[in-house]
């Protein structure tokens, strides 16, 4: 079996230190402060050291987004309230008239909201599937500012070779590439170092991996993209808070550990899942049996506990399926440190019309399933049990 590619040696060194010096506090902390002040001294008028209004820039936002950057081998990192907010700021980079090219296979918040929401700002989406590169290369105009894709795609975990797709993007003038990353985290992959001008994600998921944020966050390497992005951040305003900032910072410290945790409990999980006579397929990037393997192992530092698989039968097997679910819960988000599972075609993809949704694979019978920390044996026998109580 091929390997992975080789991960950072020192992701764990940075997750602890970068930009958390002690130094940088009065009372040298090693633990940052949650500054909550909403406005700061200054010594004149339009004279102030580093910090204004808690909107335009905070200390333990700061400290976050410092780290962020480093993990994803960027310059800068913005953070924002939620991963949805996160995209609307960047959609803002575009204007009236201009044109975005999306993955047709990805979360329905943003399907939603280029659909129904950005069509009324006077700008066109066209959905592709970004799995072949050729059809983003068809779908690309003139005025196409932005591509957007997801790897893997949420919720049939399809996979997008991000550097054909960067290369493809930086053809034309002004156009840069979005990779939501939400569902393998910094630790498993990095869409930077393949090309992607952004690397987006929803922090309320892995990077966070507690269940108790919903933050969004971009990173990125260029100054110039930088600069537009946190202007918007700060003329649009969804600033994340400052507590909810020091507990995303808190929880990177064991990012690292909890990933390899979800990588071995899903396999686990998958494998048992392929072997039970009441599933008919499983979607892993981590298994043999998925299409894209090879393109997973090139591009990738690891595979998280994302699980997506097809039971046996109809609407109503899923329904009990998930409803005799015990040590699993059925929520949607994912990402957390206990087990979820849910059925996108009922839940978080329902925004999406329902033709639409069966011809990408989100049917009555597939289920998303989240492996989360538990003892796995545990989690295999809850699965095996509402496998059968189903049937």
């Amino acid at each position: 079996m091929s390997s992975f590619r080789e991960n950072d040696v020192h992701y764990a060194t940075k997750a602890l230190h970068v930009g958390q010096e002690p130094e940088q506090w009065a009372s040298m902390a090693v633990v940052p402060h949650i500054s909550l002040s909403t406005t700061f001294k200054q010594q004149g008028p339009a004279d102030f050291k580093k910090y204004e209004y808690s909107r335009s820039g905070n200390p333990t936002r700061d400290v976050l987004e410092t780290c962020l950057a480093s993990l994803d081998g960027g310059k800068h990192a913005v953070t924002f309230s939620s991963g949805l907010a996160a995209t609307t700021t960047l959609t803002h980079l575009l204007s009236s008239g201009d044109h975005i090219v999306s993955m047709n296979d990805l979360y329905g918040g943003t399907n939603r909201y280029f659909r129904k929401v950005v069509s009324r700002m006077g700008i066109e989406t066209t959905f592709v599937d970004a799995t072949d590169p050729e059809e983003v290369r068809k779908a690309m105009r003139p005025n196409t500012k932005m591509v957007w894709v997801e790897t893997p795609s949420n919720p049939t975990l399809k996979i997008t070779d991000i550097q054909a797709v960067a290369d493809i993007v930086h053809e034309t003038e002004g156009a840069f590439l979005v990779v939501d990353n939400t569902f393998l985290s910094s630790y498993f992959q990095r869409p930077l170092e393949l090309g992607a001008d952004v690397a987006y994600y929803s922090m309320t998921k892995y990077m966070n991996g507690h269940s108790d944020v919903v933050m969004g966050a971009a990173v990125v390497k260029c100054d110039k993209l930088a600069d537009q992005i946190r202007f918007l951040q700060n003329a649009i305003g969804p600033v994340p808070s400052p507590f909810d900032c020091y507990l995303v910072n808190r929880s990177l410290k064991t990012l690292k550990l909890r990933m390899k945790q979800h990588e071995k409990n899903g396999l686990v999980v998958g494998k048992f899942l392929e072997s039970s006579p009441h599933v008919e397929s499983v979607r892993h990037p981590g298994l043999a049996s998925h299409p894209q393997n090879d393109l997973v192992m090139k591009q990738q530092y690891g595979v998280s506990g994302m699980i997506s698989f097809y039971l046996k039968g109809n609407l109503d097997t899923s329904r009990k399926f998930l409803q005799a679910l015990k040590v699993v819960t059925l929520a949607e988000s994912l990402g957390g440190y206990e087990s979820l599972a849910e059925l996108p075609y009922l839940m978080t993809h329902s925004s999406i019309e329902e033709k639409e949704r069966v011809g990408l694979g989100v049917t009555e019978t597939l289920i998303r399933l989240s492996v989360g920390l538990e003892d796995v044996q545990d989690l295999v026998d809850d699965l095996k049990q509402a496998l059968e109580a189903a049937q």
